[in-house]
């Protein structure tokens, strides 16, 4: 029997989980699918931050700025937990852009839309300031501006949280198979790519939400043809022992005029990207970054910071690809990270929607629009609602993290401050739900190192559909570099030793 929706949605990414949301908000059924984990291609491969895109206003897309401006401080009043300010030291590179036009582009950025919790621009003198204190000899000037980290990966798992328990149906490490129309709808077979077991949906739109994939499911699980066409970029970062003191973030005016970010991460590390490299197509492997982009990136730092880097002192990388939409600019650097929405929907019946292209601050934005492209189809489907609305955990008075954060210390004494701190960063409100009545850490049972507990990978399997090691600690918790050797191992045994009993108790 097949399980009949309103929407099937295909995708489990930024734009995916979010649009998910939006509609199961609005009254519509919804089932997702994800082939592999929540943002377990692009929408965890990002320079993590929520920005207006500074760069985007040379080449004149000042709608987008503009949007992701007004999303930025609409994302941090819904999530306060998992995005915070950061303030951006930009040292003016003579040479490359004349001081004037960076003053005037920071202007622009200031006041082309409404700014109510971030600081504007102000020029510091790197001689005097501490700032400059990590950058050679020869950089006098600079800029400093605001905008927000966020973890990308917690983004999406709270996006997909909160649809699923608005009623949506999400089905991670389900592939869609096929689809074909039938009548004024899809039938669609998905697979489990664990087990290979299929099951059937019967759906009134399809909206695919592939990120690099969307050429491929149109052309091959749906059999459509486009006109649009994605435009896949690469962009691999690197993370190296920390750079410079203090919480602000670097922007690095590169010689091929391209930026690169020096971003605190962690606290004993420093996050360096992103490359721009056109590929061809998503390779079946994973992404990986290239010797020639270590290279590139280690190069840029080493322009600007006293302490230098080469590639053996890269610790961890990461790579991921980014779907644009093809507007034939030559320079991938120059390509819009603006969204398009191709409709398909012949004698108005049966519709597709896919979309091409968008960036992780616009992602709220994008789904009402998306939205909005299918409202002929469903003309009972309410109002758009989430300009306003937290996300899970985001529910703070006033979305003061930090006095969110002295409850918590007050609640919970038994946590040491840094482990307090990562665990109300990452589940803000919802820490109670992972921590219950405990009183001790020893309640919270079997610890995998770096404050990782047995209770927090039953959280996270229960809530966040988190399934292996993988998941765990480079998606969710964001302990890779902080865990022994070993325990990715021993957390996949847990988990099966967990699933094996979960199977015995049925």
């Amino acid at each position: 029997m097949a399980t009949m929706t309103d929407l099937l949605i295909v995708g489990g990414g930024i734009n995916g989980t979010g649009i998910a949301r939006d509609a199961v908000g609005r009254g519509l059924s919804v089932v997702l699918c994800e082939q592999a984990d929540l943002a377990g291609y692009t929408s965890s491969a990002s320079t993590k931050l929520i920005h207006g895109g500074l760069r985007y206003l040379e080449y004149y897309e000042f709608r987008l700025v503009r949007e992701a401006l007004i999303e930025r401080e609409r994302l941090l009043e819904a999530a306060p937990h998992i995005i915070w300010p950061l303030r951006f030291i930009l040292p003016h590179e003579k040479g490359i852009r004349p001081a004037w036009f960076v003053r005037l582009g920071l202007f622009l950025y200031d006041h082309i839309a409404p700014r109510k919790r971030l600081p504007g621009t102000e020029t510091i003198h790197l001689t005097r300031h501490p700032a400059g204190q990590a950058l050679k000899p020869g950089f006098d000037t600079a800029f400093v501006y605001s905008d927000c980290w966020v973890e990308d990966s917690r983004m999406v798992a709270l996006n997909a949280l909160d649809a699923f328990e608005r009623g949506a149906d999400i089905r991670v490490r389900t592939k869609l198979a096929s689809a074909r129309r039938d009548g004024d709808g899809w039938l669609a077979v998905l697979q489990d790519t664990r087990t290979g077991e299929t099951s059937e949906i019967r759906a009134k739109a399809i909206v695919n939400a592939g990120g690099p994939f969307v050429a491929e499911v149109l052309n091959t699980k749906l059999g459509l043809n486009t006109a649009k066409h994605v435009r896949l970029v690469k962009g691999s970062h690197i993370v190296v022992p920390k750079l410079f003191d203090g919480d602000q973030a670097f922007i690095l005016q590169n010689k091929d005029k391209r930026i690169v970010f020096a971003i605190p991460y962690q606290g004993k590390f420093t996050l360096v990207g992103t490359t721009d490299i056109p590929v061809e197509a998503v390779p079946d492997k994973k992404v990986e970054i290239t010797d020639d982009e270590i290279r590139y990136l280690c190069e840029a730092i080493n322009h600007f910071f006293k302490r230098e880097i080469r590639p053996a002192d890269v610790v961890w990388t990461y790579s991921g690809v980014r779907p644009l939409f093809d507007d034939g600019s030559s320079n991938a650097s120059a390509v819009t990270r603006d969204y398009v929405f191709e409709l398909d929907a012949p004698n108005q019946q049966a519709p597709v929607l896919s979309i091409f292209g968008g960036k992780i601050t616009t992602f709220r934005k994008l789904a009402e629009h998306a939205l909005e492209q299918l409202k002929d189809f469903f003309p009972a489907m309410t109002p758009s609602w989430t300009e306003t609305a937290k996300l899970p955990g985001g529910d703070m008075p006033d979305a003061d993290f930090e006095r969110f954060f002295a409850t918590v210390t007050a609640r919970f004494p038994f946590l040491d401050r840094p482990l307090a701190h990562r665990l109300a960063r990452a589940y803000g409100t919802r820490i109670t739900h992972l921590l219950g009545s405990a009183t001790s850490m020893a309640e919270l049972g079997e610890d995998f190192g770096a404050g990782l507990t047995a209770a927090e990978v039953d959280y996270l399997v229960a809530h966040e559909w988190a399934r292996t090691a993988e998941d765990i600690l480079w998606r969710r918790s964001k302990l890779g570099l902080h865990v022994p050797e070993g325990a990715a191992a021993r957390i996949d045994a847990y988990l099966a030793k967990r699933s094996t009993a979960s199977v015995a108790a049925q």
